[in-house]
């Protein structure tokens, strides 16, 4: 019997029409930047080029992509199906609306009343726009917030985002900062033009840095001379990334001041870079910071285009919606252009990290802070604690406060304090009843607990951390058992799936927590379980708020 020969190759064949519009959007990137983006790491800000093309992933464009980028189709839908802002579209199903508008469901939102909104805005946007719910969107400080397109619309009303929908008002807001001919007015740039002129050694900022005390602002608290020390003592070449996935529910602090100052971030991580040897440098912004993303975009050209001094390479990568990137690995997984799903360490990052090389891992606050301490001396820093702390830490502060927003202040001050010298005392009518030290995975603490110093490893005999400093403010209106059933929910939402402790006990977490009395033997023993096997810190803090509630709020469960 002769062989029968196809005619096309074996599996799904491609579309010609989608293989040229990808072509042409490739092209696109390859004259904005001289580079063609067709290797594997840019696979998702290619998926971005067609998401912001079409609006949705349509399934031959995913076939077209594979084809070009030379990757296995499995590849590309195991990466476009992980994200939440990427939705992949078959053929024959119904086309998403053209306009998706996001309602923030998160708990500063919720106190503010997101749930109401998500009721009531389906009726009134129409059948033409698709309403949805969102993790934090980083903008607690005006809640409730809901998402027009790509345009945020703080302390939203059913009328405001009407009015933004009718209007079309779905870009990104226009923001005034510091721009680069600005910042260089201000002395900009000096630090990093000493320390390459050999003004400045690498010793002695290394030195600074670890006298100042300043520690890891993401959340971990890893000190960050000892950092760059471990991370130069590491084979060449070396690289870095810069976290600003700040997907933890009431922080923004990284917005706060990317919207402000972005070149003393970027001239702190150019400093960074230089003290521990890096060669090249990966910044990592959330999805959902439009505004900052076109900040960035348009300074990065400056700098690059008017450089005060030799530049390593520095590119920037877009999130696609997932919280879990916001874990170190996660992140470089994602920088890599797959599925942001940890690692199992060790390897630490700093020894096999991005690309497999020995990685500079730093959260954008971290580097901010930089050329302040060594311009103003270490002792500057270290002096400006409170209860027997050093430093200063840039508090989010949402909920049932007058003035929320990011408050720098003395690491070590109590909540007390922050609430009646920073944020202007509780709202009218509203009494202090329960906090969030640290966000989302920080814990919930009672008012009786309002004078303990606010700061890396004084809250952990009490059950909490202080994570990126994201205070959320509760009142005698609100129950902290409903606080920790909304934060148990992001988590079953945003687990990547990877271990089954996190994936199933959150969700299972989810139920017991939704029953009017919790089976609180049955959820202690669950949350031990995930705290013990959990692969990474999105699974071994979710119990934190459930916890919190059975120790402190025992009369609202039982």
């Amino acid at each position: 019997m002769k062989g029968k020969f196809r005619p096309t190759p074996k599996g799904r064949g491609v579309d010609p029409q989608a293989v040229q519009e990808v072509r042409a959007l490739l092209e696109e990137e390859r004259r904005r930047t001289g580079v063609a983006p067709l290797r594997a790491d840019l696979l998702i800000e290619n998926l971005h080029r067609i998401n912001d093309r079409h609006g949705h992933l349509p399934a031959r464009h995913l076939a077209a992509l594979a084809q070009e980028m030379r990757l296995a189709l499995t590849e590309v839908y195991e990466v476009a199906t992980f994200y939440h802002h990427f939705e992949v579209v078959k053929e024959g199903e119904a086309l998403p609306p053209k306009l998706t508008v996001r309602v923030c469901d998160s708990i500063s939102c919720e106190l503010a009343g997101s749930e109401a909104l998500l009721r009531k805005l389906p009726s009134i946007l129409g059948k033409d726009v698709r309403v949805l719910h969102a993790p934090c969107v980083g903008r607690c400080e005006v809640a409730p917030c809901v998402v027009v397109g790509q345009n945020p619309i703080g302390n939203a009303t059913p009328d405001s985002v009407r009015q933004a929908v009718s209007r079309k008002e779905t870009a990104p807001e226009k923001i005034r900062y510091i721009d680069f001919g600005q910042y260089r007015k201000l002395g900009g740039y000096t630090l990093i033009r000493d320390c390459l002129a050999g003004q400045r050694t690498r010793e002695e900022l290394t030195k600074i840095m670890e006298d100042s005390g300043l520690r890891g602002l993401g959340g971990a608290g890893f000190p960050a001379g000892r950092k760059w020390r471990l991370v130069a003592a590491e084979p060449a070449p070396r690289l870095m990334a810069v976290n600003i996935d700040e997907g933890e529910p009431g922080t923004f602090k990284d917005r706060w001041y990317l919207e402000r100052d972005p070149h003393r971030f970027l001239e702190g991580m150019l400093v960074a870079a230089w003290a521990a040897g890096v060669g090249e440098i990966w910044i990592y912004l959330r999805d959902e910071y439009a505004a900052c993303r076109k900040i960035l975009e348009t300074e990065l050209k400056k700098l690059k285009d008017q450089q005060p001094c030799p530049l390593p390479p520095i590119h920037l990568r877009r999130g696609a919606g997932a919280y879990i990137c916001g874990e170190e690995s996660a992140m470089i997984e994602s920088i890599e252009g797959k599925r942001g799903m940890p690692r199992l360490r060790p390897p630490y990052v700093a020894q096999v990290g991005l690309f497999g090389r020995p990685t500079l891992e730093h959260n954008m606050e971290t580097v901010y802070w930089v050329r302040e301490i060594v311009e103003k001396g270490p002792q500057w820093f270290a002096a400006q604690g409170r209860n027997g702390r050093k430093g200063l830490r840039s508090f989010s502060v949402s909920g049932r406060v007058k003035k929320p927003g990011v408050h720098l202040a003395p690491a070590g001050i109590t909540v007390a304090e922050l609430i009646n010298e920073y944020c202007g005392g509780m709202l009218d009518g509203h009494e202090f009843y329960a906090y969030l030290p640290g966000g989302a995975s920080g814990g919930i603490l009672p008012a009786t607990k309002r004078d303990i110093p606010l700061d890396f490893d004084t809250l952990q005999p009490h059950g909490c951390f202080i994570g990126s400093a994201a205070v959320v403010i509760l009142s005698d209106r609100d129950k902290a058992a409903k606080a920790a059933v909304n934060l148990m929910k992001f988590f079953h939402d945003e687990s990547c799936g990877k271990c089954t402790p996190c994936r199933v006990g959150t969700g299972k977490a989810v139920a017991l927590m939704e029953e009017a009395k919790w089976n609180q033997p049955l959820l202690t023993e669950l949350s031990q379980v995930m705290m013990d096997a959990s692969i990474c810190g999105l699974g071994q803090a979710a119990p934190n708020p459930a916890l919190s509630v059975m120790r402190y709020f025992p009369h609202e469960v039982s």
